[in-house]
């Protein structure tokens, strides 16, 4: 299990400003079963803990304050906010759930493999779901799920909910029927303009038919003189 150190938080209100400075992110630690805390933890620890544990894993959080009853305790990153332009991390909860009560918690999909359809057939692989949400007790709640793509050899073929390989203990709270994944087949394309056509400029076509208007007005003179001679 990946952890994390915290320290109990004195700072609060306007300190929490000075503490971002520092690259420290303000926390809460709370749950059905523990006091509630505020903590702090090193914005680069915590950063590169998100992106491997995501919001689904445990992660052992060890908490240095003497004043404090607990030192070790598993959770959950349960919320997180960021600053919508920089997108840094601003602040995050920390939740100690009950090992008999079972969470929820949305899982990403990993798409994995290569599709026959968009290989040979020349398809387009169609993402229809990149999450789910599962229920279970935290300990069984995986990091992601794996879908393998290779089963798609046609367009026809489909990969379900029912299909996805979910642990024991762990329910998807989507319908067994939903698409996750299929194949679409390439767009028809736009009847080509022939190739002699499509290669001349319209600077040269336009030279064309100022030629041809010309060779038209010449016969029509030809022809008036014609008349003139006859009469």
């Amino acid at each position: 299990m990946l952890s994390l150190k915290a320290k109990i938080r004195e700072k609060v209100g306007r300190g929490i400003k000075e503490l971002r400075k520092n690259k420290v992110l303000p926390a809460v630690l709370y749950g059905p079963e523990i006091e509630n805390l505020s903590l702090e933890v090193p914005e680069k620890d915590f950063e590169k803990i998100y992106q491997e544990a995501g919001e689904s894993s445990l992660v052992k959080l060890k908490i240095k304050n003497e004043k404090s009853k607990i030192d070790e305790v598993d959770v959950l990153i349960h919320q997180i906010a960021k600053d919508p332009v920089k997108g840094k991390f601003l602040h995050v909860d920390f939740y100690h759930p009950s090992s008999r009560k079972e969470v929820e918690a949305e899982v990403p999909l990993v798409f994995e493999g290569e599709a026959k359809a968009c290989k040979e057939l020349g398809g387009t692989l169609v993402k229809e779901i990149q999450a789910v949400e599962v229920k279970g007790l935290a300990q069984n709640l995986p990091r992601e799920i794996k879908v393998d793509i290779s089963g798609l050899r046609t367009f026809e073929d489909r990969i379900l909910i029912g299909d996805l390989k979910i642990p024991e203990g762990v329910k998807v709270l989507r319908s067994p029927r939903e698409i996750v994944a299929n194949v679409a087949p390439p767009t028809k394309e736009e009847e080509e303009v022939p190739a002699e056509e499509a290669e001349k400029p319209t600077e040269e076509k336009a030279e064309e038919g100022k030629a041809e208007e010309e060779e038209k007005a010449e016969e029509g003179e030809k022809k008036e003189k014609a008349k003139e001679k006859s009469k």
